[in-house]
């Protein structure tokens, strides 16, 4: 079989469910017993057309349970409005939490599906007077919907985006505040948390985090990992996915296998003290 068609075989993600959750996340099924590594994210963390994703490959380094709570295009509303998730990283001995944008969640400017949090559903009163002269009808997605905003109203755009970064951060002490167990963050993008962003443009993914922004958490965290991608990850293109015939488009936005295999090294030294810290606290 030639590399074209072992690419043009989508991969069986195996969705399962966790508890009363009504998200689909990456099989299999996992037995939420005993010692195990929760993972919370985005699209990276589910590990979308990559046939082992950083998750697997931490499991396989360390020896320990991993559980992909990973959900394509999530945003922190997820998490935040499913009980029996937070329950099970709940319960987890670390949970690491990807660092994702502060694009797709609800806030005084929209509403975003509870579930498919990069799905636009609707501008609020207050969208709707600052940005008089947009049509938000034309939107679907929270993305296209800034990038149109941005364009067509860069100087009120700011509006937005600071108040996303306001609710970003407040969410995210939320979230770790449910997690009563060790936890890691994981900065997962093709370059490093930005000092400043751009005051027009929407900027790079994970959208609108900067630096300060995750320096404000670290004392709620017991680490932060950043992945410094090597060239040779960032340059890969779609080398070793597996995808549809017509999913080509989309694997391109993706990082790969070499990106997910440098993520995991630097995940497996951070994680290691920690489950050994943990060991030594349990009861003989």
């Amino acid at each position: 079989m030639s590399i074209t068609d072992r690419e043009h075989r989508a991969l069986d993600y195996r969705p399962c469910r966790y508890g009363a959750s009504r998200i689909n996340f990456r099989g299999p099924k996992r037995e939420l017993k005993g010692r195990y590594i929760a993972f919370l994210g985005g699209t990276e963390t589910y590990g979308k057309f990559i046939q082992s994703p950083f998750p697997n490959l931490v499991e396989q380094s360390l020896g320990v349970p991993c559980v992909n709570f990973g959900c394509v295009n999530a945003g922190l509303d997820v998490f935040l409005h499913d009980s029996d998730v937070l329950a099970a990283a709940a319960g987890a001995e670390v949970t690491v939490v990807q660092i994702l944008g502060a694009q797709n969640m609800s806030n005084r400017f929209y509403r975003v599906h509870p579930r498919r949090n990069d799905r636009f559903v609707t501008a609020s009163a207050l969208m709707q007077s600052v940005f008089r002269d947009v049509d938000f009808s034309e939107f679907s997605f929270t993305r296209h919907m800034l990038k149109g905003l941005s364009d067509q109203a860069s100087d009120r755009f700011s509006f937005v985006r600071e108040e996303l970064r306001g609710a970003w951060c407040a969410r995210m002490k939320t979230l770790l505040d449910r997690l009563p167990g060790r936890k890691i963050l994981l900065w997962f993008a093709e370059h490093s948390p930005p000092l400043q962003l751009p005051k027009s443009a929407i900027g790079h993914d994970p959208l609108f985090v900067d630096a300060t922004m995750i320096e404000d958490l670290r004392p709620l965290v017991d680490g932060v990992a950043q992945v410094q991608l090597s060239g040779s990850a960032k340059g890969a293109g779609t080398a070793g996915m597996r995808y549809g015939a017509m999913e080509k488009p989309a694997a391109k936005q993706m990082l790969g296998p070499l990106a997910h295999e440098e993520a995991a090294r630097v995940l497996v030294n951070q994680l290691g003290p920690l489950l050994t810290k943990s060991q030594r606290k349990r009861p003989v």
